[in-house]
């Protein structure tokens, strides 16, 4: 069993493979499975009723994974393998695609698998498995973690100016809350389908004491600073992951068509100002190397490798149980001012 503390944790939604089937092909009966097993034109179902479970993963240090405590699913602190990245395509010509997770038990050997869907799973609907790739497992997952900005965002340079995140260039000076002015080292960005995992997240005008709509990737954390503790959360500082407000008002998800997802990384992970409220940089860290540019690590040096060890740097991360209540986006905005 791998140790699970102080690890970054992602918590994802997946379908346990039963969950999966095929409906019509050679596995008919089968569930989803890992890459070995699939055969390319087997017709997969989602079951009826079924409803994704949280899956609470530790990054470890070798770009590996393992089940973390409070997870829904599977035996904490067991291995699990990111496997493969599927592609389906329906009956009305419409592509969906998904990752498959292997739990792994203490010799070695299948003990669950589980399906990421990146885009939604409709019921009653067939999916034509048409595509296997493990490549580009790695780096869609890591998409899923890095922390992203939208196209149009405006970002608050060094000398007061707001720039919109699509006109920054590598080396233009961007304030940071902790640090001053730094130095932009690469800006990554990519154009994906605005469904489901990568559906991005609003956060309206004035919501948060923002001076515009800000909208960013759904595990993208705000920092919020308390001059009084008002959701008991025991510290001043904190960090606020986006899909945690929402509340289908002030805060929602924006389905549907394209977004155009940017990424700033400086040497350490800072606390910059979009839309005049305070939000987190990109965070290198086992999850999300891969979405890098192969070579750029090589290229930049060692400060970046070690400059973004510490994760829990800029405040708590605030948990979801902590901001289920109808009034916690009030109480997070007064805690800022009062």
């Amino acid at each position: 069993m791998t140790s699970t503390s102080d690890r970054p944790v992602q918590v994802i939604p997946v379908y346990p493979a039963p969950d999966f089937r095929v409906q019509a092909g050679a596995n008919l009966g089968d569930p989803v499975a890992d890459m070995d097993e699939l055969i390319l034109d087997d017709i997969y179902m989602l079951e009826p009723g079924a409803a994704r479970q949280r899956l609470a993963l530790s990054a470890l240090g070798d770009g590996g994974f393992c089940i973390a405590p409070g997870s829904e699913l599977g035996r904490p602190g067991a291995t699990v393998h990111l496997d493969c990245a599927l592609q389906f395509m329906t009956p009305d010509a419409t592509t969906a695609e998904a990752l498959v997770l292997v739990e792994t038990d203490e010799d070695g050997l299948i003990a669950a698998t589980y399906l990421l869907p990146l885009t939604p799973l409709a019921a009653k609907t067939d999916y034509r498995l048409v595509g296997i790739d493990r490549d580009s497992a790695r780096r869609k997952f890591a998409q899923i973690a890095c922390v992203s900005f939208t196209r149009g965002t405006r970002i608050t340079m060094a000398t007061g100016a707001q720039i919109r995140i699509e006109a920054l260039k590598v080396g233009d000076r961007v304030l940071t809350r902790d640090d001053g002015a730094q130095e932009i080292r690469w800006i990554g960005q990519s154009t994906l389908r605005a469904e489901g995992t990568f559906a991005p997240i609003v956060i309206r005008a004035g919501t948060l004491n923002n001076d515009g709509d800000l909208v960013v990737s759904p595990d993208h954390r705000l920092f919020v600073y308390q001059r009084s503790d008002m959701i008991g959360a025991g510290r001043p500082e904190l960090l606020v992951k986006a899909r945690h407000l929402i509340n289908g008002d002030s805060v929602y998800v924006l389905q549907g068509g394209y977004v155009d997802y940017f990424q700033i990384l400086f040497d350490h992970h800072h606390i910059i100002y979009a839309e005049g409220i305070a939000a987190e940089s990109l965070l290198v860290d086992p999850r999300t190397r891969p979405a890098l540019p192969d070579g750029l690590l090589d290229k930049i040096g060692q400060t970046l490798l070690t400059g973004h060890e510490n994760a829990g740097a800029h405040g708590l991360d605030v948990q979801k149980t902590l901001l289920d209540r109808p009034d916690a986006i009030a109480l997070l905005r007064r805690a800022s001012t009062q």
